[in-house]
């Protein structure tokens, strides 16, 4: 039965420190230098990530691919004249972890 217990507690502190040691969208958009240029809640180069998330809230999934793309290629004209520089370096799974993170600040499902 000690044993059991034993297994039970290290699978489970196991899960926890896997859980914990995976960066979330936030810290990957520290990591990269997204917070440079962007915020949260404000505009501050390029737009805040709240209002990414609203403009695209009802095409997320459509949206997500696109948006990785974005950053991975750079661009302009979406939010004015200032154009946003490439990222190719950023591995895809984090890019989409970000984009995944920004779109789910607006709150809707």
């Amino acid at each position: 039965m000690k044993s059991f217990v034993l297994t039970l507690g290290f699978a489970a502190f196991s899960t926890f420190s896997m859980a914990q040691s995976a960066p979330t969208g936030a810290a990957l958009a520290a990591k990269h230098g997204c917070l440079i240029c962007h915020n949260v809640d404000n505009k501050v180069v390029g737009p805040a990530f709240k209002a990414v998330a609203e403009k695209y809230s009802a095409q997320k999934k459509e949206a997500t691919q696109a948006l990785v793309l974005k950053i991975k290629n750079g661009g302009a004209g979406q939010w004015g004249r200032v154009p946003m520089p490439p990222h190719p370096n950023v591995p895809e799974s984090e890019l989409t972890d970000i984009v995944t993170w920004v779109l789910g600040l607006n709150g809707s499902p």
